[in-house]
């Protein structure tokens, strides 16, 4: 498995569980640990499937993702879906960063299907990542995938690596945006997305 610079994977390979077991293996030794004790015995496996799952966006293929789930409708207001949970790891350290994700769009005669859009955020949300990153994907994904007039992102997410290790501050979170279209270009639209969120 591969991904190019822009964390979008090259090409769609199941994840290499028995690499992960072998070096949760070495983990768990070089820490002092006995990976043959009764409580960590099945870890490694147990670590393979969770990151199976909670990495599985590098094997999500986004046409597969879409399955041709736009639709022509003549409606050209806001759309928004807002407080989508997701949990993502940080790829600095990863450590698990979660939250919720906002996302807005104005339609160009097309809509696309309302459960598609949390998919979209999962998928960029199962890989290692970085919160600005991620943000400016989802958007940018919206836009080339319906072309619509504009498309507004807001991720509000707590991290891990922040609250349990290096400055130890628990309550901190971290809102990041991507505006592209109209929502980058009028300040009303922007705005109408904002006040959106604070309802």
């Amino acid at each position: 498995m591969s991904a190019t610079e822009d964390n979008q994977p090259s090409e769609f390979q199941p994840i290499n569980k028995k690499k992960i077991v072998d070096a949760v293996s070495m983990i768990l030794s070089a820490i002092g640990e006995d990976p043959e004790r009764e409580g960590l015995v099945r870890t490694p496996h147990r670590v393979a499937n969770a990151f199976g799952e909670v990495l599985e966006g590098y094997t999500i293929d986004p046409t597969k993702l879409i399955n041709g789930a736009l639709f022509s409708v003549d409606y050209d207001e806001m759309v928004v879906v807002k407080d989508i949970e997701f949990f993502s790891l940080c790829e600095h350290h990863i450590l698990p960063f979660f939250g919720r994700a906002h996302v807005a769009y104005l339609p160009r005669n097309k809509v696309i299907g309302l459960s598609k859009i949390p998919r979209i955020v999962d998928m960029f949300a199962h890989r290692l990542q970085v919160q600005e990153r991620m943000t400016q994907q989802i958007a940018k994904f919206i836009q080339e995938t319906i072309n619509p007039l504009g498309v507004g992102v807001v991720i509000e997410a707590q991290h891990l690596c922040m609250m349990m290790r290096g400055v130890k501050k628990e309550q901190a979170s971290m809102t990041t945006s991507a505006m592209l279209g109209g929502f980058r270009t009028r300040l009303e639209t922007r705005m109408e997305f904002l006040n959106m969120l604070q309802r």
